[in-house]
């Protein structure tokens, strides 16, 4: 009888390990996808599932911790907060890798000021934004990302015209900012992987298509327009080590080569036209544009090494908070004493 080889992980874990719940959300929902990769893409980075945590605020993306990571922490908190978890989190283990989950209405609505300071705050996390453009739990209402003039079943036309995340993920600060879509699953996968290497907060707009709701072919997040329209910007993968890298053989000057502040590399291999994703300028140009030639472009749209994280500004310990003794914990008379000199 022949034995099934496993293959393991840098910690010597199985795919299976990283395993979740079994989905409850519609058949064929973007979502899934997403999950399905955050799960690949974790286990490939060969951490331990204990070493991450999952964080939630409402809506069908809420749901997609439950269907990975079975083994990490997580929490699913109000509509919009999200990522006020993720500062609080943050602050009390400075060793763990915080992924967080939003939808179009979670953040690009209720919860866009909380988007714009966790992004001003540079707080080091994993930001990932299920847009479907609908509030596919409450029945298909438009949301912030719905297409000007969408006409959707029961809601009629939809008058207003969209919020583009990465568009408000730059101009707020964001180091990392990427677009994918949820059927490009090579692509999401490595852009998920990188993601998890960047030193501060780093954002992915995943469009994902909500096959209830939001899935009618002139629909700009549906899978019909997804795969018709979709322009990436170039071939994307990461690599752990710089051996991997050199094992992969691109031909020189074929490629362009970034290395991440934790040591690992981003490679981009150009397609079909020169684009820097270090140049702003040209990121938000490339933003404006796609969105008024109707075409959808994913990939890197813009990196640099991060600023200053919250937890580096704040000088925070790289031990737990809760693991910390009261010796460390409670000031000593003497350093009160100075810090009360210092206030008269």
């Amino acid at each position: 009888m022949e034995t099934k080889v496993v293959e393991l992980n840098l910690c010597g874990l199985a795919l299976a390990d990283y395993k979740g719940k079994p989905s409850t959300l519609c058949p064929g929902c973007g979502h899934n996808s997403i999950s399905a990769q955050v799960q690949n893409a974790v286990w490939e980075l060969g951490l331990p599932p204990e070493r991450y945590i999952k964080l939630s605020g409402i809506g069908c993306s809420s749901k997609s911790p439950n269907y990975f990571l079975d083994r990490s922490f997580g929490f699913n908190g109000l509509h919009g907060r999200m990522p006020t978890l993720a500062s609080g989190a943050c602050f009390a283990d400075s060793s763990i890798h915080i992924l967080g989950f939003s939808g179009d209405g979670d953040t690009a609505s209720i919860g866009m000021g909380h988007f714009k300071h966790v992004i001003r705050r540079n707080v080091p996390m994993t930001y990932i934004i299920e847009n479907n453009g609908c509030y596919g739990l409450t029945k298909g209402q438009f949301s912030a990302t719905s297409d000007l003039g969408l006409v959707l079943k029961h809601q009629g036309v939809n008058m207003l015209p969209p919020l583009d995340m990465c568009m408000e993920a730059l101009i707020s600060g964001a180091t990392f900012v990427a677009r994918a879509y949820s059927g490009d699953t090579k692509q999401l996968k490595e852009l998920i992987k990188a993601a998890v290497s960047q030193r501060g907060i780093a954002i992915i707009d995943v469009i994902s298509p909500c096959v209830t709701f939001n899935n009618q072919d002139d629909a700009l997040q549906s899978y019909t327009w997804g795969r018709e329209n979709e322009a990436p910007l170039h071939d994307f993968k990461h690599f752990n080590t710089r051996e991997e890298l050199d094992e992969e053989g691109f031909a020189p000057g074929t490629f362009r080569e970034i290395k991440m502040q934790d040591g690992t590399y981003m490679v981009l291999r150009k397609i079909d036209k020169e684009y820097d994703p270090t140049d702003k300028n040209a990121a938000l140009d490339l933003l404006t544009e796609s969105y008024k030639n109707k075409y959808f472009a994913t990939g890197l749209i813009y990196f640099s090494e991060s600023a200053e994280t919250i937890q580096e500004l704040y000088d925070l310990p790289d031990e737990p908070l809760n693991r910390l003794g009261v010796e460390r914990l409670r000031p000593t008379k003497a350093m009160l004493d100075e810090i009360n000199r210092a206030l008269t």
